[in-house]
């Protein structure tokens, strides 16, 4: 087989084993997963595919862009993939929500066997909803649905915000004025 035509069974095979990065919608699984980036390398003996240059990955709400994606494997199954940028830029819709999950950092890596995502610099989660988690790492447990965020050291702060819900008035409570537009 010629190495070229090697080469693309092989992006064919990483882009199929490609998991969610998080419980995403179930039909995303069943979507078909399609990468754009500007020059594309694949290193058959060392298993790794590297997208550079505007990259775009999509499959079903699952979007992913940044400047590079390293991807490894091992035995045809995905190690870890990488995405950089300035900042990387994660978006999918969650199983059950009617809201989207977001996340940029300036590097985030996908670690299959763990299944861990750590964002690291300028990271950041948040949901459409107003709900956001700031700091220089999160590391984000698929597995167990955990978040830690900073570091032991004490230099990085974390952030966090959270949305009020929004009250019912009561019976006995007159409606809120409304402010006339000027």
């Amino acid at each position: 087989m010629p190495a070229a035509e090697r080469y693309i069974r092989l992006s064919a095979l990483l882009l199929l084993c490609l998991p969610a990065l998080t419980y995403g919608l179930a039909a995303d699984r069943d979507q078909p997963i399609t990468i754009e980036a500007d020059r594309a390398t694949f290193k058959e003996k060392e298993s790794i595919s590297i997208y550079q240059g505007n990259v775009y990955l999509n499959q079903g709400s699952l979007k992913l862009h940044g400047d590079t994606m390293t991807v490894y494997t091992k035995d045809d199954h995905i190690e870890k993939a990488i995405l950089t940028g300035k900042p990387a830029t994660f978006l999918q819709r969650p199983d059950g929500q009617d809201i989207d999950q977001h996340a940029e950092a300036r590097r985030m890596e996908y670690q299959a066997a763990d299944g861990l995502m750590i964002l690291t610099g300028a990271a950041r989660v948040w949901q459409t909803d107003g709900k956001e988690l700031r700091s220089e790492k999160i590391i984000y447990d698929i597995n167990r649905n955990t978040a830690n965020a900073g570091d032991s050291s004490g230099g990085d702060r974390v952030h966090i915000t959270l949305q009020p819900k929004p009250r019912e008035p009561k019976a006995n409570e007159p409606a809120p004025a409304r402010k006339n537009a000027p």
